[in-house]
């Protein structure tokens, strides 16, 4: 499988603290590949590196096949972002919004047109395109934004977090559309702390305390630590047998 990830030994401290402590991991294209963990495990600082907005302290690292340290901009162009605030203008409508971030990507006129059109008539949003962001209940919204972050069609979109808050039928919806996202050949990099999550990825990785302490598709993983699903292996991860 082609890489569109890669990444050896990637660390980064703020201060004494180390928020990634030597991370080794690969993804490839089209693949559904989840960063799992508990708040605070390092999951947040990992994705912004990747996605250019954040210099890591060491490490090799490349994206797209570009290098985050020499090439962060041209990475910012090959990505699709949603993060874990919606990140969508609430004061604008939706049609305003997808035009918006049409222009942000570099997308010509004609095309930002016919997308604003295609995707609100694929979330049924067309007889309210109208409306203002802040007035949708927010499992629309995260349909809306997740829908935006790959309207330019990326090498790479990272989702972090980003069923947080939303009902357990959107969630499903949601994941829906990532489904449909990576049978395009778009690569799917998630980070959540829903552990039942890591079920719908085609690999994962188990963070804790900065480090990864786990790679494998669900089943390697179950099968490894004799558990029944993620959440117990996490929590045999997170929680070792005193002895």
């Amino acid at each position: 499988m082609e890489k569109v990830i890669e990444a050896v030994d990637m660390t980064k401290k703020f201060g004494s603290f180390v928020a990634n402590d030597s991370l080794t991991f690969n993804v490839g294209r089209g693949e559904i590949f989840g960063l799992l963990g508990a708040n605070g495990a390092g999951k947040t600082t990992a994705i912004r590196i990747m996605c250019g907005l954040l210099r890591p302290t060491s490490g090799k690292i490349t994206v797209a096949g570009m290098n985050v340290y020499r090439q962060a901009e041209r990475i910012k162009r090959r990505i699709g972002y949603m993060s874990q605030s919606f990140s969508l203008y609430e004061d604008l409508t939706i049609l305003e919004n997808i035009r918006f971030y049409g222009g942000i990507y570099g997308l010509p006129e004609r095309v930002i047109r016919r997308k604003s059109q295609e995707l609100a008539e694929k979330l049924d949003f067309w007889r309210i395109r109208n409306s203002l962001i802040g007035s949708l209940p927010p499992g629309w919204k995260q349909k809306l934004s997740f829908s935006i972050a790959v309207m330019h069609r990326p090498d790479i979109v990272f989702l972090d977090e980003p069923t947080s808050g939303v009902d357990p039928d959107t969630r499903r919806q949601f994941w829906d559309l990532i489904y449909e996202t990576a049978a395009e050949g778009i690569t799917v990099f998630v980070t959540t702390h829903y552990m039942d999550e890591a079920e719908y990825c085609e690999r994962v990785c188990i963070m804790a305390d900065g480090r990864i302490e786990a790679t494998g598709s669900p089943a390697d993983l179950k099968e490894l630590y004799g558990a029944g699903s993620i959440d117990d292996v996490f929590v045999k991860i997170a929680r070792p047998p005193r002895g």
